[in-house]
């Protein structure tokens, strides 16, 4: 948690071949040259091993809202607004073409990247180009909470880690929702007959439902962030399972029940958000013009964050029955907890739906994968990690049951059915666009220097084309079937 998303690449574009200024002339190689700065960092961005490529997501960052804002300029130009008090009078030569690598859509073939899409204009480049900068907002928040699972953490460093995280998603969310916007609007005009530029139909990644979703899915995880934060039960629990702990018996956790049911709340209002992203992720490959089949494990993970949000609802809610020494009320909230993590319980509250937990249990292999730093972790939103707080509490609590209060155990659909309303944490803020000072833009009225003007070749476009495993071969194994490769 949160869900890694591979970042696009792209094609090289000349822009001056496609746009010109007579009032800011250098304003179009200006945006070459950022352009194929980024071009180069998302090119070296995949090719980098998953331990580096979080320490390089900073300088991807910085190149992203640096185009960001020469292309943004060339936009108001070309609709006649003024940027930093003044006007630029830009002409479109032609609609930009180039082509991105989208990273949602599923590939047609296994352990094959999906082909790249070909776009016009310059409203689906800079939905690309939005789109790969809420990429990196979420990456940073996922490299962040990375931290909290590893031993020996400080509760500083962790509230640190967990604050820079809701920072980030909320960025992120910010972002998909300006695109999603940005999306709507321009299908309303397409269908209005308007003409505009970029009025080619957008690719699946920036479709508006998927973009909706996306935003929908930032802001549940940041939702959640607090909850996870202040969770003492998975501490609790890990501490127990740890085979270096000093610890003979672990101390019974305790929390008050206006903090548990704080908590139930607000995990029912991230189940809501991640509900309405299941939901869009639904439309999201039905779209007219949409290419390609929206990736599974996208779909996956948006259900799997809802299942686990509303099982923390119910565990919390559990909590706080325990809490008032209402067991039986407590034991029925945990067996409606497995039941919304996909299990099956019957009468006597055995669990029937659980097994790869069993299986998992000893092997730790989630906590493996979190020490190697492996982009895996997270795909299932916390879902394994939810079921076994909750059985290990179930376990806890029928014992006490079955030896000292022996209060009768009530169904967990009627609990399920009584879930309270849920509660927003966050007041999102709309998203701010990088824009150029008006000393860049003093700058750009006089005539590009041709010793600093740097445009790629649009024949070089061989960044990661060689980067594919040829058929029959292993994942991962391109390199070695090149041609500079050295056979002994």
């Amino acid at each position: 948690m949160p869900y890694h998303i591979t970042l696009p690449t792209t094609s090289s574009v000349s822009l001056p071949s496609y746009l010109s200024s007579s009032s800011h002339p250098s304003l179009p190689h200006a945006a070459s040259t950022n352009r194929s700065v980024l071009r180069s960092l998302l090119k070296t961005h995949k090719r980098l091993p998953p331990p580096q490529q979080t320490s390089h997501l900073p300088n991807l960052q910085s190149a992203l809202e640096a185009y960001l804002s020469y292309l943004l300029a060339i936009q108001a130009g070309l609709s006649g607004r003024p940027i930093a008090s003044e006007t630029i009078d830009i002409l479109l030569l032609n609609e930009p073409t180039s082509s991105w690598r989208p990273t949602l859509t599923a590939p047609s073939l296994p352990s094959r990247s999906p082909k790249r899409i070909k776009i016009t204009g310059l409203d689906a480049e800079l939905a690309f180009v939005l789109t790969t900068l809420a990429y990196t907002h979420t990456q940073l928040a996922r490299s962040s909470l990375r931290t909290i699972h590893r031993a020996g953490i400080k509760p500083e460093g962790k509230t640190s880690a967990v604050t820079k995280a809701m920072k980030e998603l909320l960025d992120a969310h910010a972002i998909h929702s300006f695109v999603a916007s940005r999306a709507q609007t321009a299908a309303g005009a397409a269908g209005a007959g308007a003409k505009s530029s970029g009025s080619s139909l957008l690719p699946l990644d920036l479709a508006a439902p998927v973009q909706s979703a996306l935003a929908a899915l930032a802001l549940a995880e940041a939702t959640l962030l607090p909850v996870v934060k202040e969770d003492p039960y998975p501490a609790a629990l890990a501490e127990e399972r740890s085979s270096a702990s000093t610890e003979w018996m672990v101390g019974t956790v305790k929390m008050a029940g206006v903090r548990a049911g704080l908590f139930a709340r607000l995990c029912v209002m991230a189940g809501e958000h991640a509900g309405r992203a299941v939901g869009l992720l639904g439309q999201g490959g039905g779209g007219e013009g949409a290419a390609g089949k929206l990736d599974e494990g996208l779909v996956r993970y948006a259900q799997d964050l809802r299942r686990n949000a509303r099982a923390k609802a119910c565990r919390f809610l559990g909590v706080d029955a325990e809490g008032r020494g209402e067991v039986g009320e407590a034991i029925g909230w945990l067996r409606g907890a497995r039941r919304e993590l996909g299990g099956k319980v019957d009468e006597e509250g055995k669990n029937k739906g659980l097994g790869k937990l069993k299986r998992e249990w000893n092997g730790r292999k989630e906590d493996k994968k979190i020490e190697k730093g492996g982009d895996e972790w997270g795909l299932d939103a916390g879902k394994v990690e939810e079921e076994r707080v909750v059985e290990w509490l179930e376990k806890k609590w029928c014992k006490v049951n079955d030896t000292m209060t022996f209060q009768i155990v009530p169904p967990h659909e009627p609990l399920i059915a009584s879930l309270p309303s849920g509660r927003e944490y966050h007041s999102p803020k709309p998203f701010h666009p990088p824009s150029l000072d008006e000393a860049t833009i003093a700058k750009m009225r006089a005539p590009p220097d041709p010793k600093e003007d740097h445009i790629e070749d649009e024949n070089d476009d061989s960044d990661d084309e060689n980067d594919q495993d040829p058929v029959g071969a292993f994942p991962g194994t391109a390199k070695r079937y090149s041609g500079n490769a050295t056979y002994y």
